[in-house]
């Protein structure tokens, strides 16, 4: 389609019988200063309203917690194909919510957002004037903007700055929940103004949204892109703006946790915080989700049955309500690499070399078969994944397969049962590769599948293409940075599976019960159906902090110094912590019965062959204060500093 510049609207334009402009950075611009500034500025003026009110929150908290509540409501959206918009409203509903403060207030956090939008706008006076003109020539002109403010709030902001009548409509993605980005809007726009995309002229900055998008609908565009100078001058007060709030963040993390030698006290005061902060984001990505009111959330075993208990209760205490529904799924990546392989698709084959490297073809249709089988010589084998399928198809693999086929049917009714027919399935766990979602996505390539997870991190350096569907809520990075204090749990992760994992098996085989509810190995997981905090003390601990939460406010405070006194506990854990930390052997799953310590057995070697096996220990740091009591300072402190130069090498390389 033609494209026009902004010289043909002093002219007529007879072929167009319709003009849609974006607002923002568009008919209204703005003096450089940035998102964020513009939200600490609103903020400091809300506290300053509650407090007039009896209300004393300090500003850093309501930024934290409106910025929390903005950036997993967009993360959610984006996950679920970034249909629809969020909504400013909601975004103000949920920071209330998690701080304890009356809904009634959205309207005023409104009033301010817009009142700081008046200081921050000016009038883009020259296009105000040539929509005008072809006003005047009987032309019609309405707004079209991707926001999160409803329109009647655009149209007050056009209005105080262009005055009255320079648009006859304001179509806000918040309002229609369809977004230029995707050409829904537009869509909406032509069906309402009852025009053809080839009679429609749309004037905006964005590239995409305001060019690239409508073109491909047929309609004229004209792209007016921001100054470079205002791009660098917003980005500058925004670094600004988050160095100051940041600074601020370590003045207001004064408090520490002292020494904790008993693990219930430790669960209580550290993983409390944790646990808690954990489960405020996924409230409010959950939140977010619930506008589909096609989804549902499934908590996976093992891992996700004691995130469900921590998440219901948090919801208790908070008085907080979502309205989705959710569900315990007996799940594993054995029972997802099945659904894989039923598609016969090569997203499992990179999860098999790695789980089997070195073992037989036998040994891996043993796994997944879930049984016994008579294989001829051939699969005896060295495990070859690019052979693996063609072996299936044979005589000899077609009771495997069957096996196979028949746990996926299972898996297919259990999904049924629990998840009705919803399209669009969040499934809840610990983390960290999200290998579940990897093979269950190919798998049940008919529904619509997410992960959300504590953490995120590709640990085993395989395809990172499911990322887009998997959301690290805690934490997302490449390795430990002991710049990023939360990416601690990278270095020793089998301590955050042990804290929410149920003392009960691994799900390796499905099966149907008389009343034809599809049941697994590890028996009974519905929610209150058994005890995660049995046998474990950690999560008995903040099971107990979060009994007594009723403000976001103190997670927020709080969750910061439980983070650091949980890194001072991984990479430099005193005798107390080892005793509190220290977790028994790992199973490998995947079929597989063997186990593995987090912290082997102490050698009887010289101390070159005991550091070199430091290595092969999962928490490196516990098997370093335990067989190295004297060195342990000095080395504790140069594995830091290798993590520390790691760290600065990769940041240089971006």
């Amino acid at each position: 389609m033609l494209r026009r510049s902004l010289d043909d609207l002093k002219r007529p334009l007879p072929h167009v019988h319709l003009i849609t402009t974006d607002v923002f950075d568009t008919l209204l611009l703005r003096h450089g200063r940035s998102l964020r500034s513009r939200i600490v500025a609103g903020e400091e003026q809300f506290a300053r309203f509650l407090q007039n009110a009896g209300s004393f929150i300090h500003p850093y908290e309501l930024v934290r917690a409106r910025l929390l509540a903005e950036r997993f409501a967009y993360r959610a959206l984006n996950a679920g194909c970034g249909a629809g918009e969020v909504r400013l409203a909601d975004v103000i509903s949920r920071q209330l919510a998690i701080l304890g403060l009356p809904q009634a207030l959205i309207d005023r956090r409104l009033e301010i957002e817009i009142a700081i939008e008046k200081h921050a706008l000016f009038a883009n006076g020259d296009l105000a004037m040539m929509l005008r003109c072809q006003r005047e020539a009987g032309v019609k002109v309405v707004a079209v903007s991707d926001t999160g403010l409803p329109g009647g709030k655009v149209a007050e902001l056009i209005d105080y700055f262009h005055g009255p009548g320079l648009i006859d409509r304001v179509y806000s993605s918040a309002d229609l929940q369809a977004s230029k980005r995707q050409g829904k809007l537009f869509l909406k726009v032509l069906e309402a103004e009852g025009v053809s995309a080839d009679r429609v002229l749309h004037i905006g900055d964005d590239p995409s949204a305001d060019s690239l998008v409508p073109n491909r609908m047929g309609i004229q565009a004209v792209h007016l892109p921001k100054a470079a100078f205002k791009h660098l001058l917003s980005r500058a007060d925004g670094a600004l703006t988050e160095t100051i709030r940041q600074a601020k963040r370590r003045v207001a993390r004064r408090n520490s946790i002292p020494p904790i030698g008993d693990p219930v006290s430790f669960g209580r005061s550290v993983f409390g915080p944790i646990v808690a902060e954990f489960c405020l984001l996924l409230w409010l990505y959950f939140q977010q989700a619930a506008s589909d009111r096609n989804s549902a959330i499934v908590f996976c075993a093992r891992g996700g049955i004691g995130i469900r208990e921590a998440f219901e209760r948090f919801q208790a205490s908070f008085g907080l309500s979502l309205p989705i529904k959710r569900e315990n799924i007996l799940i594993s990546r054995l029972i997802a690499a099945r659904a894989a392989i039923g598609m016969r698709s090569s997203v499992v084959l990179d999860e098999l070399a790695r789980e089997f490297g070195g073992a037989s073809f036998a040994a891996v249709g043993n796994a997944l078969g879930g049984g016994r089988y008579d294989f001829p010589a051939i699969w005896r084998q060295k495990f070859e994944a690019g052979r693996f399928f063609a072996l299936l198809d044979t005589d000899a693999g077609r009771d495997v397969d069957q096996d196979i086929r028949s746990q996926n049917d299972l898996l297919k009714i259990h999904l049924q049962q629990i998840a009705d027919e919803a399209k669009r399935i969040i499934l809840c766990d610990t983390g960290l590769y999200g290998s579940t979602q990897r093979l269950l996505s190919a798998g049940l390539p008919d529904r619509d599948l997410e992960t959300v997870q504590f953490a995120r991190c590709n640990y085993k350096g395989l395809s990172e293409d499911h990322f887009s569907k998997v959301a690290g809520l805690v934490v997302e990075d490449r390795f430990y940075n002991p710049f990023k204090v939360r990416t601690v749990v990278l270095r020793y992760w089998q301590i955050i599976e042990s804290l929410f994992e149920p003392t009960v098996p691994s799900v390796n085989y499905l099966s149907m019960a008389e009343d034809g509810t599809v049941v697994g190995n590890c028996g009974e997981i519905g929610y209150g159906k058994l005890d995660p905090a049995k046998g474990n003390p950690l999560l008995a601990g903040a099971l107990q902090y979060i009994d007594e939460l009723r403000s976001g406010a103190n997670i927020l405070r709080e969750a910061d110094c439980a983070w650091l006194r949980l890194k001072q506990a991984i990479i430099n854990p005193t005798e107390e912590d080892m005793v509190v930390l220290g977790v028994g052997p790992r199973s490998v799953d995947f079929g597989r019965p063997d186990l593995v310590p987090i912290v082997g057995q102490a050698q009887q070697a010289s101390i070159g062959h005991q550091l070199i096996a430091v290595k092969s220990h999962l928490w490196r740091e516990g098997a370093i204060a335990r067989d190295f009591p004297r060195l342990k300072p000095a080395l504790l402190r140069a594995v830091e500093m290798a993590h520390v130069l790691r760290s600065v090498s990769a940041r240089i390389n971006l």
